[in-house]
């Protein structure tokens, strides 16, 4: 029979034995994730430099008609100040003698009118 050390002993290596199995297959298992992870690493950097490089060309046709844009709003802005401008000597030239000839207007059918309305009731006949 074994003595009390004695089974201690196996029970203590039996623990050992079942702890470095545990260990190895977490080894096992996390090289194979690092070999994954590795693949993975690598295929995305080839499949992103062919990205990044559409991105610069996009960027840099973008930049491109940007400026274009830049030049065309600034020649509609300067289109617009001189249509405002336009806008004002044309407003200046005629609502003055517009206003002149609206006023002169009124005023005579008023005036007729007047004279009208006077004759129906006989105010402004002479006796």
């Amino acid at each position: 029979m074994l003595t009390a050390g004695e089974v201690a002993g196996l029970i203590a290596a039996t623990g050992w034995i079942v702890l470095v199995c545990v260990l190895v297959m977490v080894l096992v298992r996390l090289t194979r994730l690092l070999t994954e992870t590795t693949r993975a690493v690598s295929d995305l950097s080839s499949r992103v430099a062919p990205l990044l490089d559409d991105v610069s060309v996009t960027v840099n046709e973008t930049n491109r008609q940007l400026v274009a844009v830049e030049a065309i709003t600034k020649d509609v802005k300067e289109i617009s100040g001189h249509a405002a401008k336009l806008s004002a000597v044309t407003q200046t030239i005629f609502t003055g003698p517009l206003i002149k000839v609206s006023s002169l207007g009124y005023g005579v059918r008023r005036a007729v009118e007047a004279r009208r309305t006077g004759r129906a009731r006989g105010i402004g006949r002479r006796p």
